[in-house]
C-alpha cells in the first residue's frame, strides 16, 4: 500500500503550507518533523487516545500516530465523564496525546500523557509498508440506544474514501480547504484534515466557525469550504447584509455540506445570492463516504449525488429484497459495500454481525429514494424518520423541507406518533419565524399538502423556541416528546 500521506513521504516541497489554525501554521517539512518527534514517543504503543481539540496539536498527533502505525482513538473534549469512561475502558489506549497545558478530565488521570509540541523535530516513520487492513482509527458513534460503539476504521477505508472524493470533486494539491469542524469526528478529521494532507494541499481551520472567518479565508486564497447545515444556515442568514461574504462564496471552487441534510430553502438562498450551489455528500462513521454530488455533475438541491467510485449502493424493502424501481418515489433502506467500510465494532461481535447481511452489505439504517439517473435523496433514519401512515411509507425529510419553505417557519422537524386510524400520524415540531404569530396547523397542513401530497400533511403541530441539536448540528429527534 502507498503511504496515507504521500505528500509527507515523497511529495511537494518542504516549505509548502500544510496546516493553519488561527495564527499558527506548519509547512509540510515542519509537519513531518513535528509528527516524527511525536512518533518517537509512541514506541511499543498499540493504541493511543487523542484529546481532539480544534488545534494544531491534534492534527500533528493524529498524523504522527498514523505514520507510526498506531491506532488513534479521537476523544470529544465535550464528552461527559460516563461516556468518556466507557470509551477508555472499551478501547484501552496505552497513552493520551494532547496539547501542553491542557487540563484533562479525571477519567484520563491515570493514563500516561504525551504533550505534543509542534516545534519539536524528529524523523517521520515511513508508513508505505503498512497493511491496508491495519486499524487506523476507532471512532465512537453516538449511542442513541446504548453506550457508544467503537467503529474500527482501517487504513484502506481512509485511502479509498479520500481518493474517491478526489475523483468526484477534482480535489488536488492546489486546493486550500477552510472549515471549522470538530476533529473528533469523521467529517472534520478524516475529510477536513487528512483529506488535504493526502492530496498535498492545505487546510485552514477556523477554530470557531464564523461568517467573518469564512469571508476572510475564502477571500484570502482558500478554494473549498466544508460545513454542516447549521453553518450554511448562518451563512445564508448573513448574506443579505454582507457583500464581502457574497463575493467570497461566489469565488469558491467548491462549497460542501454534510453530516445532516441541508434544507432546500438554504440551498436556494445561497444560490440566489452568490450564483454558487452548495453540494452534498453522504456518509457515516462506519462507511466514511458513500455518495457525493460530483464537481462535474448537477448540483441538485436535496440530493446527496451518486455512489462514489468503488462503492456499491442499493435500496432494500423491509423484507430485505432489493428495490427494483428507481423512480424517485419508492423508499428503501440504503445498504452499501466497498473498500470504504469499517472492519468491526470494537469488542461487539454481536453488533458487527447484525450490521451486515450474509453477503457483506452494510445496513445503514438510512432511508432514501433514488432517481432514474442514480441520484440518491435521503428521507431520514429508519428508526426515527420513516413514518408509516395510512398505508404509505413517508420520509420525514421531504416534509421538513416543505415546511421550511413556509415563510413563517424558521426551523422544523417531523416525527410520527401512534394513531388508531392511520397507524402513525405526522407530527411537526416548528420554531416559528415570529414567535408572536406562529403558523397554525391548518395553514401548515395546507402548505405541505399543496407541495407534496395530502397524505404527507402534518396532523399535529407543536411550536418550540429551538430544536434540540448535537455538536454536528443534527436534530436529536429522540429528545422530542411524542406525546
Amino acid at each position: 500500500m502507498s503511504s496515507l500521506f504521500p505528500a509527507l513521504t515523497d511529495g511537494p516541497a518542504a516549505d509548502r503550507p500544510a496546516l493553519r489554525f488561527g495564527e499558527r501554521s506548519l509547512t509540510y517539512g515542519e509537519l513531518a518533523s513535528a509528527a516524527g518527534a511525536v512518533a518517537g514517543e509512541l514506541a511499543g504503543a498499540r493504541r493511543v487516545a487523542v484529546w481532539a481539540t480544534p488545534a494544531l496539536e491534534t492534527a500533528v498527533a493524529v498524523t504522527a500516530a498514523l505514520a507510526a502505525g498506531v491506532t488513534v482513538v479521537p476523544l470529544n473534549p465535550k464528552s461527559g465523564g460516563k461516556e468518556l469512561g466507557h470509551i477508555l475502558t472499551d478501547s484501552a489506549p496505552d497513552l493520551v496525546l494532547t496539547a501542553p497545558g491542557e487540563e484533562l478530565p479525571a477519567p484520563l488521570g491515570d493514563l500516561p500523557r504525551v504533550d505534543v509540541d509542534p516545534a519539536a523535530r524528529g524523523a517521520l516513520p515511513d508508513d508505505r509498508e503498512r497493511d491496508p487492513e491495519d486499524p487506523a482509527l476507532i471512532v465512537y458513534t453516538s449511542g442513541t440506544t446504548g453506550p457508544p460503539k467503537g467503529a474500527v476504521i482501517p487504513r484502506r477505508a481512509i485511502a479509498a474514501t479520500l481518493d474517491a472524493l478526489a475523483d468526484a470533486w477534482r480535489w488536488t494539491g492546489e486546493d486550500v480547504l477552510v472549515h471549522g469542524l470538530p476533529l473528533f469526528h469523521v467529517h472534520g478529521l478524516v475529510l477536513g484534515t487528512l483529506g488535504p494532507l493526502r492530496r498535498g494541499g492545505s487546510v485552514r481551520h477556523l477554530g470557531r466557525f464564523t461568517p467573518e472567518g469564512v469571508t476572510r479565508e475564502l477571500s484570502g486564497g482558500a478554494t473549498m469550504l466544508f460545513g454542516v447545515p447549521t453553518m450554511y444556515h448562518r451563512l445564508a442568514e448573513a448574506l443579505p447584509g454582507e457583500p464581502e461574504l457574497v463575493k467570497a462564496l461566489a469565488g469558491a471552487r467548491l462549497l460542501v455540506s454534510g453530516s445532516a441534510a441541508l434544507p432546500v430553502h438554504d440551498h436556494e438562498r445561497i444560490a440566489a445570492a452568490t450564483g454558487r450551489r452548495v453540494i452534498e455528500r453522504y456518509g457515516m462513521t462506519e462507511t466514511l463516504m458513500n455518495t457525493a454530488v460530483r464537481a462535474d455533475g448537477e448540483a441538485r438541491p436535496g440530493t446527496v449525488g451518486v455512489p462514489l467510485p468503488g462503492v456499491e449502493l442499493r435500496l432494500v424493502e423491509e423484507d430485505g429484497s432489493p428495490v427494483t424501481s428507481y423512480d424517485g418515489e419508492t423508499v428503501g433502506e440504503i445498504q452499501v459495500r466497498g473498500p470504504n467500510l469499517f472492519t468491526e465494532y470494537l469488542n461487539r461481535p454481536d453488533a458487527t454481525a447484525a450490521a451486515f447481511t450474509a453477503d457483506g452489505w452494510f445496513r445503514t439504517g438510512d432511508m432514501a429514494v433514488r432517481d432514474p439517473d442514480g441520484y440518491v435523496r435521503i428521507v431520514g433514519r429508519k428508526a426515527t424518520d420513516l413514518i408509516k401512515s395510512g398505508g404509505y411509507k413517508i420520509g420525514a425529510g421531504e416534509i421538513e423541507n416543505a415546511l421550511l419553505e413556509h415563510p413563517g417557519v424558521r426551523e422544523a422537524a417531523v416525527t410520527g406518533e401512534p394513531d388508531a386510524d392511520l397507524g402513525e400520524r405526522i407530527v411537526a415540531w416548528v420554531v416559528p419565524a415570529d414567535p408572536q404569530s406562529p403558523p397554525g396547523l391548518e395553514e401548515l397542513a395546507g402548505h405541505v399538502a399543496g407541495r407534496l401530497a395530502p397524505h404527507k400533511r402534518p396532523r399535529v403541530v407543536h411550536h418550540l423556541d429551538a430544536l434540540p441539536r448535537n455538536d454536528m448540528g443534527k436534530i436529536m429527534k429522540r429528545a422530542l416528546s411524542r406525546g
